[in-house]
């Protein structure tokens, strides 16, 4: 499918927003790298030492101007230079380290939520005025209300220090060595289970409220009553012909909390050690590592910004009236 120049256009230019934000939010901060670093010897802080540091970090206390064109410099080149704190890494072994584990949690937080959210919206709305309706909708806005933050210490407390049902840190069991087998694997779902139920419900009540809402609307479609007089059955009317139809404000909506979902991701990353983009982003933050809150809120902007495009592109996949006004 073709998108146009334009939707392209607004795409290009928020990226270019993006760069020059990362690039400054960064330097807002009280501080520097280099003094950061001179504060951590402490008594080990020798004339030569302090004299090392600067000729090999100095380049992130030069004149602003000249930090923003070697930043500029570095990204046409695919470079997003060395980390301070993990130094000798580059930036891209830091991220490449962190980005999978964020990539699994947020995906599988997203799928679960999807599948509850889209299921609890449309049963609550085909039941609209019912019990179901009555108790699900009021649930799903207190969801909504509730910070991640709440919701990721009263998990942990609760299944993690109380019950100890699920481990209460980190991506998987340390004493198993990493590789393709079951027993890894099983490990890494167990302890993302508490880091998914802590951004899922926010996704939850987003979902079941935006499908509530886009159910009701299309219940009196002929569609809908076509499908009744043909007989089927309750449910494949209501997921087949209703739901289906339903779904584009969902993706609509999902395409806009991306950028929701991975500051959830941050502060569940923080609360349960998960090594993560957001526990990367936490530890950079406090040793002031520009290069990697550079790099961290790069990956992050283009992921949200892929994701929009994508689901622009989709748009036009799942309702053929979109194609034809794009064409």
């Amino acid at each position: 499918m073709r998108i146009p120049l334009r939707r392209l256009g607004v795409y290009f230019v928020a990226f270019l927003f993006a760069i020059v934000m990362n690039f400054t939010v960064p330097r807002l901060m009280p501080g520097s790298p280099v003094d950061g670093m001179i504060a951590q010897l402490g008594p080990r802080a020798t004339p030569a030492a302090i004299e090392a540091i600067k000729a090999r970090f100095g380049a992130v206390e030069q004149p602003i101007l000249g930090q923003f064109v070697d930043y500029i410099t570095g990204l046409a080149r695919l470079d997003l230079g060395v980390s301070v704190k993990y130094y000798p890494q580059t930036v891209t072994q830091v991220l490449a380290r962190s980005a999978g584990w964020t990539a699994f949690l947020v995906t599988t937080a997203i799928i679960f939520s999807l599948c509850v959210g889209v299921s609890l919206g449309a049963v609550a709305a085909w039941r609209r005025g019912g019990r179901f309706d009555a108790f699900v909708s009021p649930f799903s806005v207190v969801l909504i209300a509730i910070p991640p933050v709440i919701i990721g210490l009263a998990t942990l407390f609760t299944f993690g220090v109380t019950l100890r049902w699920f481990p209460v840190g980190y991506a998987y069991n340390p004493d198993l060595d990493p590789g393709l087998n079951f027993t890894f694997f099983g490990s890494v779902f167990w302890h993302a289970v508490m880091p998914v139920l802590t951004l899922s419900p926010y996704l939850i009540g987003e979902f079941q409220t935006t499908m509530r809402s886009s159910m009701i609307s299309v219940l009196g479609e002929d569609y809908v009553t076509m499908g009744r007089a043909k007989g089927l059955g309750e449910t494949a009317v209501m997921f087949s012909y209703a739901a289906r139809n339903a779904m584009l404000p969902v993706l609509t909506n999902l395409a806009l909390m991306l950028g929701a979902v991975f500051g959830g991701s941050i502060v569940t990353e923080i609360v349960f050690n998960y090594p993560g983009l957001g526990l990367t982003l936490f530890t950079a933050s406090v040793a002031r590592d520009y290069p990697v809150i550079q790099g961290q809120l790069l990956l992050m902007t283009m992921a949200t910004l892929g994701a929009n495009l994508l689901v622009d592109i989709l748009y036009g996949v799942v309702d053929p009236r979109i194609r034809e006004e794009r064409a």
